[in-house]
C-alpha cells in the first residue's frame, strides 16, 4: 500500500468526525502568510514557464484575492485546509496551479469553502452550504479539460504524505469513479494513475485522479513513482 493510499485512508477516517459539525477553524494567523512569501511559494506549484505568466492569488481574512494578474489563463494559489472535511491543520500548504478550465470551474469550490471557513462556519454547515449550492447550480461541474499542477517541492499535502510526489491532477467525470477509477486504470500494479477518492468526501461532483511525474516545478529529479 503507498503512503498516499494509507494517507487517503486516514483522511476519509477524520472526515466523519469533521462531518459531526466538530471542524472549526483555528486562528487566522496561523495561516496567514507574508504576501511576498506566498506569491513566490504559489508560483512553486508549476514550472516558471506557466506560473511566472499566471494569476496570483493570496490568501486574506475574509477570501483569496487577486495578489498578481497574468496572462496565460492560469492561477496559482496556496491552499490550505480551510473548510476541508478533515482536521484544519495550519500546517496544510498546497501550492496549487489551475489551467484555465480549471480556475473558472474547480477552484471555485476551494475559493468558497475557503470564504465559509473564514466567515465562521463549522465543517457541518459548510457542507449544507456547499451541498445547497451545488443542487442550486450556483457551483459548476467541472470543465472536461480541467487540470491542476501540483509540483511544488515545498507542498505539505498532510502529516503522512509530507511533500508526497509532484503530480499532476485531472478532473473527470463523476462516472469515472465507478470501481474506484478502474476505467483509468488508476492503482493497478505498475499504474502511474492514481484514483482520489476524497471528492466524494467532499461532495465535489468529479472524479478525481492523481499523475506523479519525474521532477519538480524547479526541475530537479523527484522520487519515482513506482504504483501500488
Amino acid at each position: 500500500m503507498t503512503a498516499l493510499r494509507v494517507c487517503v485512508l486516514l483522511v476519509v477516517s477524520i472526515a466523519f468526525v469533521g462531518a459531526t459539525g466538530t471542524g472549526t477553524m483555528p486562528s487566522l494567523s496561523q495561516y496567514l502568510m507574508n504576501p511576498k512569501a506566498e506569491i513566490a511559494l504559489a508560483r512553486t506549484a508549476a514550472p516558471a514557464s506557466i506560473s511566472s505568466h499566471a494569476t496570483i492569488l493570496i490568501l486574506t481574512a475574509h477570501d483569496y484575492t487577486v495578489a498578481v494578474k497574468g496572462q496565460n489563463g492560469f492561477t496559482c494559489l496556496v491552499e490550505r485546509a480551510l473548510g476541508r472535511p478533515i482536521v484544519w491543520s495550519p500546517k496544510i500548504q498546497d501550492p496549487t496551479c489551475y489551467n484555465a478550465a480549471g480556475s473558472r470551474t474547480v477552484l471555485l469550490y476551494t475559493l468558497k469553502r475557503t470564504a465559509l471557513a473564514l466567515s465562521g462556519e463549522t465543517q457541518a454547515q459548510i457542507e449544507q452550504t456547499m451541498s445547497s449550492a451545488r443542487a442550486a447550480d450556483a457551483l459548476p461541474t467541472a470543465a472536461p479539460d480541467s487540470i491542476a499542477y501540483m509540483m511544488s517541492k515545498q507542498q505539505y499535502i498532510s502529516d503522512d504524505a509530507k511533500s508526497w510526489y509532484p503530480h499532476l491532477m485531472f478532473f473527470m467525470p463523476q462516472a469515472d469513479t465507478a470501481n474506484v477509477g478502474e476505467s483509468w486504470g488508476a492503482d493497478r500494479l505498475g499504474s502511474p494513475v492514481v484514483y482520489d477518492p476524497h471528492s466524494a468526501a467532499f461532495h465535489e461532483p468529479w472524479a478525481r485522479f492523481f499523475i506523479p511525474v519525474s521532477h519538480w516545478s524547479d526541475g530537479s529529479s523527484a522520487p519515482l513513482y513506482s504504483g501500488t
